[in-house]
């Protein structure tokens, strides 16, 4: 039986294994690290950071749907500079790579932010333009092809660190988005963030989460993921990392399959802590079974029906 190579180059970037623990759900690292070996883990894309230290939204911040969840946490952090300080030198215990997720509600706060990191020990830029949970920044820089492409060249000019723009779903053409994103200066692109959503309590008839929106993640959202990674891996040249709703190695395999050269995996880690590891250990089955010897001979080779 072949051997199989599970590392992956992601702009530079080389990981063990293309299983990247997406923000948001896996804290700093050290929130697992009791439950999971992270040196088994390829990255962990951290919690996204601000400027400056942040409490997020009012509770509830978190209601389950069918297959899936919404969140509006609303990027509660400690602040990019207590991240450097404290975080970065606990994660430098394990072989994982580091992408240090970004978001302001100004273009000066996301390039002060990129000037601050790429002094920093880590291994990559996450750039959130596409948060959905916050009243102010974010989304608005990245629904639209003017927006994506400003901040993206504007950051691109403070950033010596590998660039990974991070994608709405919440748009008319993410192809469009993404090839501006590219245009710009993306080294890489990551998708998707979470679907814009509600649920209600029809017996206050009140939004049951107190920011009245959230983000939809979670199994719901991995078709709509699936055909996103899909239609931009055919537009843009740069490395893809495909999220949403994968739970299972085979969940990882589809995006693959359409044209991710990695992968991230979000809500799962809320439910198995293990889930990135699993993640992995699935991948590598799908490998042996099929005679797969590296994972970029499956990334992009999806067969369309005719």
């Amino acid at each position: 039986m072949r051997e199989t190579d599970l590392s992956v180059d992601i702009c530079g970037v080389k990981l063990k294994n293309p299983v990247i623990a997406a923000s948001g759900t896996f804290g700093f690292g050290r929130e697992h690290a009791c439950y999971v070996d992270l040196n088994k883990i390829g990255g962990i894309s951290v919690k996204g950071l601000t400027l400056r230290p942040r409490e997020g939204n009012k509770p509830p911040r978190v209601a389950e749907t069918p297959a899936g969840m919404l969140n509006s946490v609303g990027l509660q952090n400690p602040g990019v500079r207590h991240f450097i300080e404290n975080e970065i030198p606990f994660l430098r215990q394990y072989s994982t790579a580091i992408i240090a997720n970004i978001a302001g509600n100004t273009i000066e706060e996301y390039c002060e932010m990129a000037e601050i990191l790429s002094d920093a020990d880590i291994d990559a830029i996450e750039l959130n333009v596409s948060c959905p949970n916050v009243k102010a920044g974010c989304v608005a820089f990245g629904n639209t092809t003017e927006g994506i492409s400003e901040i993206t060249s504007q950051v691109r000019k403070y950033c010596r660190k590998p660039l990974i723009v991070k994608l709405t779903p919440n748009v008319t053409s993410i192809s469009d988005i993404a090839a501006a994103a590219e245009a710009a200066g993306a080294d890489a692109i990551s998708l998707i963030n979470t679907l814009l959503g509600m649920a209600i309590d029809i017996e206050t008839r009140r939004p049951i989460l107190a920011n009245n929106t959230g983000g939809l993640s979670g199994p719901a959202v991995k078709p709509v993921a699936v055909r996103m990674v899909y239609e931009v891996s055919r537009t843009v040249k740069i490395p893809v990392i495909g999220m949403g709703g994968i739970f299972t190695g085979s969940d990882a395999v589809e995006f693959l399959i359409a044209g991710a050269s990695a992968v991230m995996v979000g809500t799962a880690n809320l439910v198995y802590p293990d889930a990135c590891i699993k993640v992995c250990e699935g991948i590598e089955q799908y490998m042996k079974r099929h005679g797969f010897s590296r994972v970029a001979d499956i990334t992009g080779s999806l067969i369309l029906n005719t």
